[in-house]
C-alpha cells in the first residue's frame, strides 16, 4: 500500500513570512504550484500560500448585512471574519495571506487518509511532516499520478 512518503516530492521550495506576495507568486507560477510551505528561520512550518490566498486580493470585500432588532443594529456577518478577508487583500507579504498552522500528514500517512484528507478539507497542498519537520509536500497531482497505469517500455 502506497504512503505518503512513497508519493511526495522531497526538494520542496519554501518562502519564509516575510517573503514579497510578487515573489510568492512568482515561484508558484514558474514551478506550477498551487501552494508553497511557510517556514521560520528554523525551518518550522508556520503556514502555507496558496493560489486561492493571492487571487482573494482581487475580491470585492463584501458589505456586512445587518438586520434591525428592538432598534439596534446586529451584524450578520462577523467583524472578525470582515478583518481576515481585508488584511488578505491589502497583503504585501507571505506572512499578511497564509493560512496559518496549515493541516498536515504524517510520512506513513496512507493514500486513503491523504485523499481523504484533501476532499474533505478542500486541500490542494499537504505539507508532510516528520516528527516536526517538513519532510516533504503533497499536492493533488501526486495522488492523482499514483490512479495511472504504469506503461512498460521495450
Amino acid at each position: 500500500m502506497l504512503k505518503a512518503r512513497d508519493i511526495m516530492t522531497k526538494d520542496v521550495i519554501t518562502v519564509r513570512p516575510d517573503t514579497e506576495i510578487t515573489q510568492a507568486a512568482k515561484l508558484l507560477l514558474e514551478h506550477h504550484f498551487n501552494g508553497l510551505p511557510v517556514v521560520d528561520e528554523k525551518g518550522k512550518l508556520v503556514g502555507i500560500i496558496c493560489q486561492g490566498d493571492l487571487i482573494v486580493q482581487q475580491k470585492k470585500l463584501p458589505m456586512p448585512s445587518l438586520f434591525t432588532f428592538f432598534d439596534g443594529l446586529i451584524p450578520l456577518t462577523s467583524y472578525r471574519s470582515l478583518e481576515k478577508e481585508m488584511s488578505k487583500i491589502v497583503a504585501t507579504t507571505v506572512a499578511q495571506a497564509m493560512t496559518p498552522d496549515p493541516v498536515t500528514i504524517d510520512p506513513d500517512a496512507s493514500l486513503e487518509d491523504i485523499a481523504t484528507l484533501m476532499v474533505n478539507n478542500n486541500i490542494h497542498t499537504l505539507p508532510v511532516l516528520d516528527r516536526g519537520r517538513l519532510a516533504g509536500v503533497i499536492g493533488k497531482e501526486d495522488v492523482l499520478r499514483t490512479l495511472m497505469p504504469t506503461t512498460r517500455q521495450g
